[in-house]
């Protein structure tokens, strides 16, 4: 792939990193080294966002070129919602890239994280007209939940952003058909959470297809007595599966943090 990849310009920074800053720059490292750790990056492609807190209109993303096992608090690069470079950064970002998570964030006031992958299992059920089943508790998470927005092409444009996050509605997943997945967070750890799930329950979808028999799935009330429960009335996900992660991540490689 050969693009452009490279902001408009800068701007400069608005003052120190503040103490929320920090610990958001952290959190988003961990998501980045957790996807890899996974198996869920592309070479150097796909990105996960986050807004600065106290900064609005500001975003950290990470620096184009890097693997997603490289990312550190320290590398994260600031951006404003054009892909502008705030403050001094030796990287370059992904403009392009960002185009969709921008248009997002721009929309969603809930959306503090922005999670867009191309996971194998993930763009294989994008491609299933039916979409993805709730023949699975991990699906279940979705069910009435999960968005879908079909392809147009490699070029993210203005007007594409409009037609996605109409179709994403208030949803907090979507499945971008023939490209992959899309989660949204009200934090880096819900979006993470959020997106496990979903890419889990593309696995247990994709395994159970490859046995050739028709699928059981429960009864459209039992499937949404079950989703409802699992929306745990909008409790923020993530809130206990996060600091075990984080623990995880600590034991094997803190770099992370730096």
């Amino acid at each position: 792939m050969s693009f452009t990849h490279t902001p408009a310009g800068r701007i400069a920074e608005t003052g120190p990193i503040s103490a929320e800053e920090q610990r958001t720059r952290v959190d988003l490292a961990a998501a980045y080294r957790l996807a890899a750790l996974n198996g869920w990056d592309d070479m150097i492609y796909t990105h996960i966002s986050a807004s600065v807190p106290g900064e609005p209109g500001h975003f950290l993303i990470n620096p184009f070129g890097l693997a997603f096992d490289e990312v550190r608090a320290s590398n994260l690069v600031k951006i404003d919602i054009e892909g502008n470079i705030v403050g001094a950064s030796e990287h370059p970002v992904n403009a392009t890239g960002f185009a969709l998570h921008a248009a997002v964030h721009a929309a969603r006031t809930d959306a503090f994280c922005v999670m867009h992958l191309h996971n194998t299992a993930g763009v294989a059920v994008s491609a299933q007209p039916a979409g993805l089943l709730p023949a699975s508790q991990h699906a279940l998470r979705f069910y009435g939940q999960l968005a879908y927005h079909d392809y147009e092409g490699l070029a993210f444009t203005p007007a594409e952003g409009e037609r996605l996050v109409a179709h994403l509605g208030d949803k907090p997943a979507m499945l971008l058909r023939n490209h992959g997945t899309l989660t949204t967070g009200r934090t880096v750890a819900e979006a993470y959470v959020l997106m496990a799930t979903l890419i889990k329950a593309c696995e247990i979808q994709l395994q159970a297809q490859a046995c050739g028999t028709e699928l059981v799935v429960p009864p459209g009330a039992i499937a949404a007595r079950t989703a409802e429960q699992l929306y745990d009335g909008g409790a923020v996900e993530g809130a206990l599966e996060w600091p075990a992660l984080l623990r995880k991540l600590d034991r094997i490689d803190r770099t992370f943090r730096d």
